[in-house]
């Protein structure tokens, strides 16, 4: 067992020092990676379904670095949505809720950044009365204090709270990019609630340089 730890130790520490000597001459020759792609954008919308079922959509990038939709699905809301967004009793105390979530892991299926969103509002006269919406966010860490960190986040709202816009941008600094320029993420998400009782959200993610297999998960309850 000693050995075993010493050996992947050691493993992991020609892993940093590979990286470190790579990562500045791939930065100043713009040298292609394998699998590698540039920007991307995964836009989409989604309709929030009947209560007790959420909207559920994934989006990966192809072998030719172009987006991959899938079908949407419509599944049970309680298996569905992510725990995060989970309030207990909100459906006893509330007229309507609406939860989204914007969700990007890399090729292992790793949740590298998210954006999540639980708006409540009332319907009178036809009309969105006191509606509330909160966001959160996440990120994925890694050792040493590296990784996926939230670098700016902001909510506007317009029509007096009606529609919502929740924007995030992560950065990363990490194993993979010790300098901290190379990738960014980027969430915004937009919900419209109506006086109706209806509601849709729509999806953009913002990559700067991405690799084929990473995929994007956008949820609508």
């Amino acid at each position: 067992m000693r050995k075993n730890r010493m050996l992947c130790a050691a493993a992991a520490a020609s892993l940093a020092v590979l990286a470190a000597t790579a990562a500045p001459a791939a930065a100043s020759e713009d040298a292609p990676r394998r699998g590698a792609c540039g920007d991307i954008t995964l836009s989409g919308t989604l309709p929030v379904p009947p209560a007790g079922m959420s909207a559920r959509q994934e989006v990966g990038i192809g072998a030719d670095c172009t987006p991959v939709l899938g079908p949407v699905r419509y599944v049970p809301a309680v298996a569905d949505t992510p725990r995060s967004l989970t309030v207990p009793g909100a459906a006893e105390t509330t007229p309507r809720q609406v939860r989204s979530w914007s969700e990007m892991y890399d090729c292992c299926k790793i949740l590298m950044t998210a954006l999540y969103t639980t708006s409540t509002w009332d319907t009178v006269g036809g009309q969105v009365a006191n509606p509330a919406t909160v966001v959160s966010h996440a990120a994925n860490r890694e050792p040493w204090n590296a990784g996926w960190s939230l670098t700016a986040s902001r909510k506007d709202e317009q029509d007096s709270g009606a529609l919502v816009t929740a924007h995030a941008e992560f950065g990363y600094r990490g194993i993979f990019d010790l300098g901290g320029n190379r990738y960014a993420n980027t969430h915004d998400t937009t919900v419209r609630l109506n006086g109706d009782g209806t509601a849709s959200c729509t999806f953009d993610i913002t990559l700067r340089n991405t690799f084929i297999g990473w995929n994007s998960v956008r949820g609508c309850s």
